[in-house]
């Protein structure tokens, strides 16, 4: 009989399930031509395939201990019904991050106006849908429409997650049209809260750290696809030293595995600082589980078990198990995902 050690499920903070179609075909040399494959990619989606593809990625993800998702969402209004469908044909709970898009990507991604994006917001939440704003990033979003989405944030209290500070090209852009970095302009326009949850922050400087740290907001790194598209390493020991809270996505879905997640970010503290033991094994299996619920304001999401005779735990006394999970295992440790 396999014994089991049960843990609250990991909630996967940040999620585009189209592009788990991408991995390996679409490299490009660098981010900016690996985009152009994702748009193109993203060009072919239908809420048919939607429905179909999601599930399999999604199941994918409760094999793996993922028991929740947040899906940034940017593929048209029919097609985020379908992504929730396909959530619930799957059995994992899901937060629809409904994206923003004014400007830039495909004609498909944008709406005519920021009260047309609030409108289809007003229709998911209608249906039943947990819903998150999710205005795409200081590129497809000019300074009006985030302040207006800042406001309707505030009112309803919706958790609101945006891209910032992934690559410096978006950075570059950004001074040039608004005289200040991505986080910078997001707290002038009052996107900052304690709901909000900036997604990569990777080339984010000190001063931007300190507004999240100030504001409340929290990070979502997502480690494998960073190193995937070469966006570099996220500051984690000065957003530790800050307090600033983290939680994870697996964002590309190149890899669907929080205990890789989880490891890079202890790793790439380690290798800042030259010290062990950054996070301690609470503090990153919270970072899984409890600080993504936080983000997309879960109350609730279902549990895992870990396979305790799993050969990659053989010989691991019992009290070291949670941390031999973050040491070494892989999400095939991970049995009763949804429970």
């Amino acid at each position: 009989m396999t014994a089991a050690l049960p843990l609250p499920g990991f909630v996967n903070s940040h999620s585009h399930a189209f592009q788990r179609a991408l991995r390996g075909r679409a490299a490009g040399t660098d981010f900016w031509t690996w985009r152009d494959g994702m748009l193109e990619e993203a060009q072919k989606a239908t809420p048919e395939s939607v429905r179909t593809h999601y599930a399999e990625v999604y199941r994918e993800m409760l094999a793996a201990g993922y028991t929740a998702v947040g899906e940034f969402h940017y593929l048209g209004a029919a097609e985020a019904f379908a992504a929730a469908e396909a959530a619930t044909d799957a059995g994992i709970a899901i937060v629809l991050l409904h994206a923003a898009y004014e400007r830039g990507g495909l004609e498909r991604m944008r709406q005519p106006s920021v009260a047309t994006y609030l409108m289809e917001v007003e229709s998911l939440l209608a249906a039943g849908i947990a819903v998150g704003l999710a205005p795409h990033s200081v590129r497809a979003c000019s300074r009006a429409w985030l302040e207006e989405i800042a406001r309707y944030a505030a009112s309803t209290q919706l958790p609101l997650h945006i891209h910032a500070d992934e690559q410096p090209r978006e950075i570059q852009e950004c001074l040039a049209e608004h005289g200040c970095r991505p986080i910078e302009l997001l707290a002038d326009t009052g996107c900052l809260t304690p709901h909000t949850t900036i997604v990569h922050a990777t080339h984010a400087d000190d001063g931007e750290l300190d507004l999240l740290a100030a504001t409340g907001a929290r990070i979502c790194v997502c480690p494998t696809t960073e190193a995937d598209l070469g966006d570099g390493f996220l500051d984690v020991a000065a957003v530790r030293q800050r307090s600033i809270g983290l939680c994870i996505g697996s964002d590309s879905n190149m890899r669907i595995d929080p205990l890789e997640e989880l490891r890079e970010i202890e790793g790439i503290a380690r290798r800042q600082t030259g010290l062990r033991g950054i996070f301690s094994t609470a503090e990153l299996l919270g970072i899984g589980s409890t600080e993504g619920a936080r983000a997309l304001q879960l109350a609730a999401w279902a549990s895992i078990e870990i396979d305790v005779d799993h050969r990659s735990l053989a010989g691991v006394a019992p009290e070291h198990v949670p941390a031999a999970l973050i040491a070494g295992c892989a999400a095939d440790v991970i049995v009763g995902g949804g429970r």
